[in-house]
Order: C-alpha cells, then structure tokens, then sequence
C-alpha cells in the first residue's frame, strides 16, 4: 500500500486549468482517469488525511504509485478526452458500463449495390443503416417478415445471392413475392436501392407517407374493379399496421427522444435505456457497473451519456436525452452532444405528462435489472470465492489465487506444435490477456520439453517487464544473463514464426503488439512498445498459480523453468486428464479432490479452456498448410490467374502434365508466364497420397494434395512413401 503523500505533487505544480488526470500504480497501469473543471482543486481533493476519503477512493490513492495531467482548453476537450482514454486504458477503479448481452440491431446494408436487410450484433460498420437495438432477434425477424410484402428487400446472403445469380433461379423468397430478386435481374440496382431506402425511412418512423400512398393506390384499383390488386394492397397495408403495432405509440407528439434511468446501491448501478423515435419505444437496452468510485447519480449519467454516443454521430444522437439527474456541470455534456450531433440536443429531466410517466417505466425496468443482477452475482460470486478458497487450501497457498493461468501443447503426431496461456482472474476467463505460441526451440513431439520452452519464454516476458518498470534494484540483474531486448511478434495474420498474442474468440483473435526476446531468433521485427502508455502489456503481470495440462513430468519441467529463471513466489500444479488428480512439484503422491469440489470443478473448466484454446489454433494452422499451392510459389501469379488455371485444367496434377502450348491457351496466360509455371511445378515435389491411418483408405485425389486432416485423434489422415504407407496401413 502506498503511502500518497510519497507522489503528491509540489505546490504550485498543477495549473489551474481545465484538464485530465490519470493516476498510475507501481507497474505503470493506468488505474484512475478523470476530467476537472480546475485540475489543481480537484487533485488537491485526492491528498488530503485518509481518514476523511470514501473508501473506494482510499483504495484508489492506495493503489496508485503516481499521478499525471494533461491540460486541454475547454471542459468539452476533457470531456472528449476522458471518455478516449477509459476506452483506451480500461482503468481498474473507473465506472464501466458492461452490456449483459450483445444486443441485436435490424441492419440495411445500404454501402452494397444490392442492399441487404439483416440482423447484426457487435461493432457498428460505416454505410450500415441501424435500427434498435431490440430484445431478441426474433422480434426483428417477424417485423421484416411483415415488412418485406411491401419492401421486398434482399436478406439472403452473399453465398446464396452469387448461387442464385449463377444458376438463373431466385430462392424462395423471390417466388413467392417477399424478395424483389435482384440476383437474376428483376429489379435493377438502381430501384433496388431506393427500395431499401423507403425500407429505412418506414423503420425510421415516416410510417404515413408509405400508408396514404398504399390506401390511394388500393382505392384507385378498386375504381378500376381492378379487385385482386386491391386484395394485395389491402394486405399489404394490414401488413404495415401489424408492424407498427409491435411499438405501441408512447409519445403523442411524435417525439425522437432516448430515455436513460439509472437504479443504483451502493455497491452497483443499473442503467436502461429506452430509444424512442417517431414516438415509438424503437429499441432497448441495459447495463450494470460496480461502483468502484465515489460518484453522483448526475456522474453515472455523464458516463452512461459517453458509453451511449461517444462512437454515434449525426441521427444516432437524438434531439431530446431525458436523464433522471443532470451531470454537473451540464454545458459541457449538453456541448458535446450537440457536437456529435450536429444540431441542437436537449438534455432535460421530465417533469410532467406523458414523458414522465414514460421515464417512470424506464426507472422500474432498471431497478429491476439491478435485483436480478444481484440475485445472479450473489450466488456466482459465492461460488466462485469458495472455489478459489478450496483450492489456496488444497495447495497449501498463503492466499486465495485471484490470478490463474493455464498452459496446454497441442500439436498432430509432432507437427505443427503449438501451446496455449488462458487467464482466470477472480475465477472468471480474463480473455484479453490469453496467448498462444509456436514452439520453435526443437523438432518433433515432445510435450515436457514444449512445456518448459513456454513457461521460460512467457516468465522471460514478465522478468523483461518487471526490469523496464525499475522494479529491479541498481546492479541486479535478470537469471543467467538473459537480458531482453525489445521489438515485436508476428501478429496472428503476420508470419507463423513467432509466439501469438491474442484477445481471442470462437472465431478469431485481435492480435496486440508487445515485446520480443533477442535469444528468440525466429521472432519478427517490428516497433518496440511504449514503456508509459498505460495499456497493459503482454507478460508483466504474474499469476498467483501456473496449471499445466498434465501430470508430474509436465509439472517437473514448469517448476524447473521458473526454477532456472530465479522466480519463486509462483506456485505451479498439475491436472491430468485419466483421474482428474492435482500434481505439485516435487512430490510423489498427487492431491486428490472430491468430485463435488467447486475447486476442483474451476481448475477443470480452466484446463479445458487452455485445450480448447490449443487445439483451435493448431488446427487452424493445419488447415492453412493443408490449403498451400505448388502455384503459391510462382513469382508474378495473382489469385485469379490460379483460379483460371486450375479451372482450366482441373487440378494441380493435370496442370503439372500440361505442355506450355497448352497452358498458353488459358486466358490471361503468356508464354512467359507459361513457362515460369512449367518450371516452377517441375522443380516441385509432387504431394504423396494422403491415408487415413485408421481404415488404410487412400485419401488422394486428382489434384495430389492431401485432404485436411480429421478431427478425430484416432483418425488423422497422413501422407509419405508409398513404403511408409503401407506400414502405417500394417
């Protein structure tokens, strides 16, 4: 615990100016950032005995080792500032509002020549038109199944939409009137645009310009007894109503309006929003924040206003935010909003009639989301402390581990080897922080020796890190002179010849530049990371345990890694699969506990999550070796040219048999290039039959590249010698 008046700053130091602050711990981490009206009044407020401060503000003054300013020229500027750099730095004791779910939003692609109408989640795109976001997703489909008898829009996707255009037959949808079939020239791009652009204007609220032009048209069919077109327009416009009767009318003027409540304790607060546009509820949405910081009602809806618009500009930003509190002072924020949106923006508290009793609704859906939230977190927080609880005692820890990492090796009958780092911080996935790895150190399979190059590599990392903070004392030095320098990884989608670091999902990873080691060769170049910017850094943090995927060899080689690197003030377990049994180093006997153990049951979902993570990206790595080309390796031959060729010839092995005459004849393809190819595919090693291990099939095909291998561990497919074949076929 630091003592506060040790980095307080001189007197006269701090300019009396608008500004923002950031508050560091020992490690450099941003933990606090702040914006003030008069920078030196409201530092001097966080300085004062420790006795008269919040508790949460004590910790944070605790905590934190130093403290630093930027001075900007307006409240609106620290503002701005503020809320850019909590989304960059994600500070520990700052107010963060967390979506419980990733809301739905109704989206037209209007940046495509043929507009398409989806559902979409996540990240805004540019060019996309968004409408909501709504509760569940099958409420935006029912409404866009009502919608599409009068806008007969696209929905399909881009695979079906190319498979309709190249077979001359719409889907469904196109048959039966519900889709104006672009892809076989129905409709041109032109009207098909204009059409999704009404489709937008309806979802918007212009909803009786579209119903008086339907009821003209039904009428005037009906005059020229013309009774089966009325039909369909009569449908058509019961069809519309039905679709505006999903959002009851809750404002009579016709208001565009977002309607933010806030329910808090003293522990947490809860927000919902309500998006009404056209006088309609338009969409929904709610979060949940641990107040980590002494903080105001009017302050929650400062930061509930920054997470709602602070990436939304032009009509995303309403004329009218009704908020239960204002912020204090409210100029600022009123300002930026009007900034964002171009025009002027009212940000009011209700005080009577229909928008009052509308923000009554608001406010009791918000309380009611924060008991929910705290009847879930209550039991998931207990569970989760008498976790971390039998496991400190099983272990024989001096304290409940907060910080968890797990490393697991995957890898094909030695090829493509990899090893995977998950973090569990509070007994819950810390995402961001996982890593992955290529092991580069050795050839072939061997998981203790893959286990010890990736525990010295992550922990050389934290030694590295631990060294540019100065927390190492003058002279001293890291373990048998391994001193690092700095530089970069390959990101995930750079070269396959470094460690990977990753914030990772299902589908993906978001790639995070960070620090390399000189005794690591393999690693690529690239720019050396900031030793202040505050974000945090790849290996700097240490676990308060290691868990290794596996028993006492792969636990030995952890310890004996750490041992070798001088660390320890780390504890490091084992959990093998066959029995479930908890390894510790230097024992022989491993700790057995009960089935029922919740201890048990994390140091599982842990380990699952390491393999889960391992075997993603190794075979991910498998199927990107499996797709190479002889034709990747030809100087001057884009992708179409080799889609051309392949296309003309059928496979790689007929190509390989072709004359330069022949290959001539491939449209786009001289006789240089011809010959560049015939060369190139002579000089290269045809690729032997691939087998399936298990049956003795022979998985070949005419192009001679080996199938991608299944992912079943008993059935890998393999490819050699005819001889190597048929002893794996014995």
């Amino acid at each position: 615990m630091a003592d506060p008046s040790s980095y307080r700053p001189r007197p006269g130091e701090i300019p009396d100016s608008p500004g923002v602050y950031r508050f560091r711990d020992e490690h450099r981490r941003v933990i606090y950032v702040g914006k003030a009206k008069s920078l030196r009044q409201r530092l001097a407020n966080y300085f004062q005995d420790l006795a008269n401060l919040h508790p949460r503000t004590r910790t944070m003054v605790t905590t934190a080792a130093s403290v630093e300013w930027t001075v900007v020229s307006t409240e609106v500027e620290a503002l701005q500032l503020e809320y850019s750099w909590i989304k960059e730095y994600d500070p520990r004791f700052n107010v963060k509002y967390r979506d419980d779910k990733s809301y739905p939003y109704l989206a037209v692609t209007m940046n495509e020549e043929f507009p398409r109408v989806q559902v979409m989640r996540g990240q805004k795109k540019k060019g996309v038109r968004y409408f909501g976001p709504y509760g569940h997703a099958w409420a935006i489909r029912d409404t866009v199944d009502l919608l599409l008898r009068v806008f007969p829009v696209r929905t399909c996707s881009a695979g079906v939409f190319k498979n309709a255009a190249r077979t001359g037959r719409p889907c469904l949808l196109g048959y039966i009137g519900k889709c104006s079939a672009p892809c076989v020239g129905r409709i041109t791009p032109d009207d098909h645009w204009d059409l999704a652009d009404e489709f937008c204007d309806f979802m918007a609220g212009r909803t009786g310009t579209y119903l008086r032009r339907l009821e003209r048209q039904m009428a005037e069919a009906a005059e020229e007894m013309e009774y089966e077109r009325a039909a369909r327009l009569r449908d058509d416009i019961g069809a519309l109503k039905k679709a505006m009767e999903k959002s009851a009318v809750v404002l009579a003027d016709a208001t565009d309006a977002d309607l933010i409540a806030v329910a808090e304790d003293e522990l947490e607060a809860a927000v919902q929003i309500f998006h009404v546009r056209g006088g309609r509820v338009r969409g929904q949405r709610g979060w949940v924040t641990d107040k980590v910081e002494e903080i105001t009602t009017g302050a929650l809806v400062e930061h509930a206003l920054q997470q709602l618009y602070g990436e939304e500009s032009g009509d995303a930003v309403p004329k009218e935010v009704l908020v239960p509190a204002l912020p204090d002072p409210v100029e600022p924020v009123q300002q930026w909003l009007t900034e964002r949106r171009g025009s002027g923006v009212s940000l009011r508290i209700p005080q009577r009639g229909d928008k009052k009793a509308l923000m009554e609704t608001v406010q009791r859906n918000a309380q009611q989301a924060l008991v929910l939230h705290k009847t879930k977190r209550a039991s998931d927080l207990t569970t989760r402390s008498r976790a971390l609880e039998e496991i400190a005692e099983a272990l024989d820890l001096d304290s409940a581990p907060l910080r968890i990492e797990c490393y697991d090796i995957s890898h094909l009958q030695g090829d493509d080897v990899v090893a995977s780092m998950v973090v569990f911080e509070d007994g819950l996935a810390r995402k961001s922080e996982y890593r992955r790895f290529q092991i580069k150190g050795f050839e072939g399979q061997d998981d203790v020796r893959s286990m010890h190059e990736v525990i010295t590599r992550r922990f050389r990392r934290y030694l590295a890190e631990k060294e540019k903070t100065g927390e190492w004392a003058d002279g001293e030095d890291l373990t048998h002179g391994d001193r690092p320098t700095a530089g970069a990884d390959a990101t995930e989608n750079g070269a396959d010849t470094s460690e990977h670091h990753a914030a990772p999902t299902e589908n993906g990873a978001t790639p995070v530049h960070g620090p390399a080691l000189a005794d690591e060769p393999a690693l690529a170049d690239g720019p050396a990371l900031k030793d202040d910017d505050g974000r945090p850094k790849r290996f700097a943090y240490p676990p308060q345990l290691v868990v290794v995927d596996g028993g006492q060899p792969q636990v030995a080689a952890a310890q004996r890694a750490l041992d070798d690197l001088g660390i320890d003030d780390i504890a490091v377990c084992g959990l093998a699969k066959r029995l479930e049994e908890v390894w510790l180093p230097r024992e022989d006997d491993p700790v057995v506990l009960p089935r029922t153990s919740e201890g048990l049951y994390l140091l599982q979902r842990v380990r699952d999550e390491a393999h889960r993570f391992a075997i993603t990206y190794q075979r991910a790595k498998r199927a990107k070796r499996f797709r190479s080309s002889p034709l990747d390796d030809v100087p001057g031959l884009g992708e179409t040219r080799k889609q051309a060729l392949i296309k003309h010839f059928g496979s790689v092995k007929k190509l390989r048999s072709a004359t330069i005459d022949q290959i001539c004849e491939v449209p786009g393809i001289g006789r240089k290039t011809a010959e560049t190819v015939a060369v190139a595919l002579a000089g290269a090693t045809p690729a032997a039959p691939a087998v399936n291990t298990a049956t003795g099939e022979i998985m070949d095909d005419d192009d001679g590249a080996p199938e991608t291998t299944a992912d079943a561990p008993g059935e890998p497919v393999t490819a050699g010698t005819p001889d190597e074949r048929r002893g794996q076929e014995r």
